[in-house]
């Protein structure tokens, strides 16, 4: 299925709009909806405008994961944990136990094989091959990098693990990051970018042919929307 490009007016509040409607959908349809949270600063206006539109839904029923996390504790400005719980997750009040953290606290290789199990017992209890997010956010760096799939990383190689240790460009450089293969596992994958700097990026990926990490995003059985602001 080829890409979808939205260029809302509002992006925050139609980026929300997006998601809730998916969410919506895959409870109505499963009982359950699985969602990875991305990291960096555009996520937070979205998840204000989730708080904010989505006080009817069941949150209780949406199960939360993490498509990188930086080698941090889980109260470091630089969590993606701290963001998202910040932002979204408390003012939702969405069960601890249905958020599934990465332990950036811990040695980064021990961090991914944990997460790795942890997601593979799920998708086990499923009767999943892998565990399959109903709708993956993800963003994009001005390298053409998505997740802490960084361009040159040998993580880029990876076709088997679903979860692995590496370093970003940026500090802290020590990184957990999902693989192509889980996030080619989803039903559902939303890119979230603003800038104007990104749009010939997002063009040039869209297009095909792009040799940027982000371009490899390409769910087997799913779709992919950028949303753009």
């Amino acid at each position: 299925m080829p890409p979808i490009i939205l260029r809302p007016a509002d992006f925050a509040t139609e980026a929300a709009r997006f998601i809730l409607g998916q969410m919506r959908a895959g409870l109505g349809e499963r009982g359950l909806f699985r969602l990875a949270l991305s990291g960096g600063k555009t996520p937070r206006a979205v998840h204000a405008e989730l708080v904010r539109l989505g006080s009817e839904l069941p949150w209780n029923r949406v199960q939360i994961t993490f498509g990188d996390e930086r080698c941090v504790p889980p109260d470091d400005s630089e969590s993606n944990f701290r963001m998202a719980r910040e932002t979204l997750l408390e003012a939702v009040g969405i069960p601890a136990g249905n958020v599934f953290r990465i332990r950036g606290e811990i040695a980064p290789e021990e961090a991914a094989r944990e997460y790795e199990e942890k997601l593979a017992a799920f998708a086990n209890r499923c009767g999943e091959r892998r565990y399959v997010h109903d709708l993956v956010l993800l963003g994009l760096g001005e390298d053409g990098h998505t997740a802490s799939l960084f361009p040159g990383s040998r993580a880029l190689d990876e076709t088997t693990r679903n979860v692995i240790a590496t370093t970003g460009p940026k500090p802290p450089p020590q990184r957990v990051t999902m693989t192509f293969p889980l996030l080619n596992a989803a039903r559902q994958v939303a890119f979230l970018v603003t800038g104007a700097e990104k749009h010939p990026l997002v063009g040039e990926i869209v297009a095909g042919g792009s040799a940027h990490p982000a371009g490899r995003v390409q769910p087997e059985n799913g779709a992919v929307t950028w949303i753009v602001g």
